[in-house]
């Protein structure tokens, strides 16, 4: 795998880019995804955030490795991936609320808008989200229960990296370009970030 490693990596992230350039097969990702929104993002998750964790093991470890319980962690990144689903329609939903309510000022803004549901989420689910998939990817690959996994994690490192800079230097900024696109388009941008959000979060673990 050390001696193949970019090229597989590479030809396989240019096979995805090629489906979705062109329209024939972006149209077909687009209906399926609109008929079975859930089962999509399970797969999208699975297989891209996967391509993030392999990219952080070779920048990390200096060559290509397997990843330690890799089908474990792809399961989890993919029901990971079905709750962003969910949660991208509940935050957007709740913050229209809000505006409509006047709770939120945004002046008919689609960036404001787009500002506040990034904002939003980042910074309540975001950060939820990526501390639970920091404590199931010490389970598989140390095991223990989840209160072991908790004592034993640097929250240290991760608030200041993944938290303190990740969220406001990269998610909200990647975040509000995602719900400033139409609504057919974030899905293949939203995709796009889970090779970034493998990275980021594999790279923050493995790089003490």
């Amino acid at each position: 795998m050390a001696k193949y490693g970019w090229t597989i990596w590479i030809l396989l992230l240019a096979a995805i880019a090629a489906f979705l350039a062109v329209p024939s097969t972006r149209e077909l990702f687009e209906t399926v995804t609109a008929a079975h929104p859930y089962i999509m993002g399970f797969v999208k998750f699975a297989i891209l955030s996967m391509m993030g964790e392999f990219l952080a093991v070779r920048l990390v470890k200096g060559e290509w490795q397997s990843v330690n319980g890799m089908f474990a962690k792809m399961a989890v990144w993919g029901l990971l991936g079905m709750m962003i689903v969910a949660m991208f329609s509940l935050f957007t939903a709740g913050v229209s609320g809000a505006t409509e309510r006047g709770l939120l000022w945004t002046g008919d803004s689609k960036f404001l808008f787009a500002l506040y549901v990034s904002f939003i989420m980042n910074y309540t689910f975001g950060a939820v989200f990526m501390a639970s998939h920091r404590i199931t990817d010490y389970i598989i690959e140390n095991g223990g229960s989840i209160s072991s996994a908790v004592t034993k994690i640097d929250w240290s490192g991760f608030i200041k990296f993944v938290v303190g800079k990740t969220i406001p230097l990269f998610w909200v900024p990647a975040h509000t370009i995602t719900f400033l696109l139409p609504d057919q388009y974030r899905v293949l941008f939203a995709a796009s970030l889970s090779i970034v959000l493998g990275l980021i979060l594999s790279y923050a673990k493995l790089r003490k």
